[in-house]
């Protein structure tokens, strides 16, 4: 299970993008197959090298990939080691699998900070209002993109801050190109 709610409060989430089962089998599967093509061309005990390295390091990769951490606690979005204070939030808007792709397209803005996973369609765009900060908006993909946002939303609301509602226009956040 993606969500794991961390109380019934409506600005608290929590979300783990974990990797999807099927990837497991494939990456072992693939780390296999080089394994073996690696083992033809060796003798003796290097010829199992490959499996002992290959295999752990793949298996290591995909526990990694599937680690992230997504919350929405004590006025903050965290995502992995990040974090963004909700008071920095202009607005928040879901993107599905097309607003996604179109965010993480050549109209990208280089200063966004992106987290994304390609096996997550969806994603929040989170727009900043920091003149401090260059970084323009974050992308953060989620697999529950709705909750995410209203849980943005609630928080700022909670914590006295204004929320101009709807979705924000992704095209406004990057340039036309």
């Amino acid at each position: 299970m993606a969500q794991h709610p961390t109380s019934t409060d409506p600005a608290e989430y929590a979300e783990r993008l974990s990797v999807p089962w099927w990837l497991w089998p494939v990456g072992l599967g693939v780390a296999a197959l080089a394994s073996a093509e690696i083992f033809l061309g060796a003798y003796g005990w290097w010829a199992l090298a490959p499996y002992l390295v290959l295999l752990p390091l793949t298996g290591f990769g995909l526990w990694r990939a599937g680690r992230l951490r997504i919350a929405v606690r004590a006025g903050e979005l965290l995502v992995d080691d990040a974090h963004l204070p909700l008071r920095y939030v202009a607005d928040v808007g879901v993107l599905d699998a097309a607003g996604k792709r179109a965010a993480l397209g050549t109209r990208n803005d280089p200063l966004a900070f992106v987290v994304q996973r390609p096996w997550v369609p969806g994603a929040v765009l989170v727009i900043l209002d920091d003149p401090a900060d260059p970084t323009p908006y974050w992308v953060v993909s989620s697999r529950h993109p709705e909750r995410l946002a209203r849980a943005i939303r609630a928080a700022r609301a909670g914590a006295g801050d204004s929320d101009p509602g709807g979705s924000p226009d992704p095209a406004r956040a990057w340039p036309a190109g």
